[in-house]
């Protein structure tokens, strides 16, 4: 999808759709500001007359869509609501433009020119751009590479040119929003591709081969460990997990350096479980298929690695992606084993199937060993987290208060929310055992909660936070912004945190 701002008049735009926007102002009243106004003046009053219907009230995302008949230089005008006047923000903007494009899309558009209006908001223009331009790629995606009916190579992505309408004062400023918009963007769709793909496709092999291949093309540090420099290693809980697959496990290592005066930097885990049929301690068969997505850390991390490596800030930092799958075969691992991790610690196995916070604690102790920080972990890690908060917040468990904001911050520039949960010290009774440092699960009170407390056990002083993503990343139905499927969700927190704390430095 190409991406350009032109500075024509509204009426010679020529498009298959033409994007304007209309808000609710304070009364209640559908009210048509800047751009939409003028394209208003030239449908005679169209626009307005559509405004006025009982049922367009300009809630956020609320389509109506009118054929120019040749007033206009654009075939069709899509008028999208933006909600609320006083409570415009980059992420309505960004909800409303994949509303808008995905509905083009399903027209068969091809070019598409996004004028919403913005001015008034407090959202600068670079902003602006960038919350549309990532609203049209994140909107406009699909996953269709198994379909007969789609091309070779194709992956349901109709729109071919997207223009942004502007002046020439503010030219400079929505370049740079496009820019940042289709990296970030675009990441977050490489990520959703990852986890999308079947598991009979995406091993662990593949996996590394897909982490390196952007690696190469992004121009990335790599490397991926094989089970005999795991062993050197003692990584026993990726090890263990492994056990029951017929697929070798794998440890891919990414490193971008942005900044040479230092070695120092953060780390991003993420949990490459490719398919978890949770093991000996066998899951249900209802929605197993679902566990495809397991993996869905490793792709956010991997993914925001693409978008750092595209927008280069001046901050070091390392992925690392511990990768297996967790099956019940002959050799599976058990409960009742006793597992040693890489710094030392020994779990005492409980339930196979909580197998994540094994194979993290690994990549936690080797980002420790690096001397990385902060760390900052993404997995599908609980059932509890979904729910405690469902499928709107992601569960944030820190140990430093500062990051726990800075990562708040980074989701809300995402438009993607994140909740504070606790640590306290109590819920480190529940995983206390009597023959090894810890157990591998709490029990199901506060099992979001004692999950995070088993991680905790394996991030020494650094700065560290998990970022639980079970009940958010993944949607279950089509939705008027995005397809049913991953989300890609932290893909593009995580790359927005790398740029808060590379400047603000």
């Amino acid at each position: 999808m190409e991406f350009q701002v032109i500075t024509s008049g509204v009426k010679d735009v020529a498009c298959d759709v033409l994007v304007v926007g209309a808000v609710r102002g304070q009364g209640g009243q559908v009210e048509l500001p800047g751009t939409t106004a003028t394209v208003d003046n030239l449908l005679n009053g169209l626009l307005h007359e559509i405004s006025t219907i009982e049922e367009f009230k300009s809630n956020l995302g609320e389509l109506a869509a009118v054929h120019t008949m040749g007033r206009l230089a654009a075939r069709r005008v899509l008028l999208v609501g933006l909600g609320e006047q006083g409570k415009l923000t980059s992420q309505s903007l960004r909800r409303a433009s994949a509303v808008a494009a995905r509905q083009a899309q399903s027209t068969g558009a091809r070019t598409l020119c996004l004028a919403l209006n913005w001015s008034g908001s407090g959202i600068d223009a670079e902003e602006g751009a960038q919350a549309e331009v990532e609203g049209a790629l994140l909107g406009t995606y699909s996953f269709r590479k198994y379909q007969h009916s789609e091309p070779q190579g194709g992956n349901g992505r109709g729109i071919a040119k997207v223009e942004l309408l502007s002046y020439d004062s503010q030219q400079a400023q929505l370049q740079e929003g496009i820019r940042r918009g289709v990296a970030l963007a675009e990441a977050a769709n490489f990520a959703r591709d990852l986890v999308n793909e079947p598991p009979n496709v995406m091993t662990p092999t593949e996996l590394a081969n897909r982490a390196v291949a952007m690696a190469k093309r992004f121009g990335l540090e790599y490397q991926v460990l094989d089970r005999p420099q795991m062993e050197e290693l003692g990584m026993g809980g990726l090890l263990a997990v492994s056990q029951g697959s017929a697929q070798p496990p794998k440890f891919i290592i990414l490193r971008y350096q942005g900044d040479k005066s230092t070695k120092q930097g953060m780390a991003l885990v993420g949990k490459g479980i490719t398919f978890d049929t949770g093991g000996i301690s066998l899951k249900p068969p209802e929605r197993m298929d679902e566990m495809k997505g397991d993996m869905a850390g490793a792709a956010a991390v991997i993914g925001a690695m693409q978008a750092i490596a595209t927008l280069k800030p001046p901050i070091n930092v390392t992925v690392l992606v511990p990768t297996t799958e967790n099956m019940p075969g002959g050799n599976a691992y058990r409960p009742g084993d006793i597992v040693r991790i890489m710094n030392g610690k020994t779990i005492e196995i409980v339930n196979t199937d909580a197998e994540g916070r094994m194979i993290l604690s690994d990549a936690l102790s080797y980002a420790v060993r690096e001397g990385l920080s902060p760390i900052i972990d993404v997995a599908t890690l609980t059932g509890g987290i979904v729910v405690a908060l469902g499928s709107v917040m992601t569960g944030l468990f820190c140990n430093s208060e500062q990051l726990c904001q800075e990562i708040i911050e980074a989701g809300k520039l995402a438009g993607e929310k994140y909740w504070p949960m606790p640590l306290d010290p109590e819920y480190a009774e529940q995983i206390k055992s009597d023959i090894a440092d810890i157990k591998q699960t709490g029990g199901r009170p506060a099992s979001s909660v004692t999950a995070a407390k088993i991680l905790e056990n394996f991030v020494g002083n650094a700065q560290w936070a998990h970022l639980d993503i079970a009940g958010t990343f993944y949607v279950e139905s089509k939705k008027p912004y995005q397809e049913k499927g991953a989300t890609g969700t932290a893909t593009r927190t995580l790359a927005n945190l790398a740029l808060l704390l590379a400047y603000q430095q």
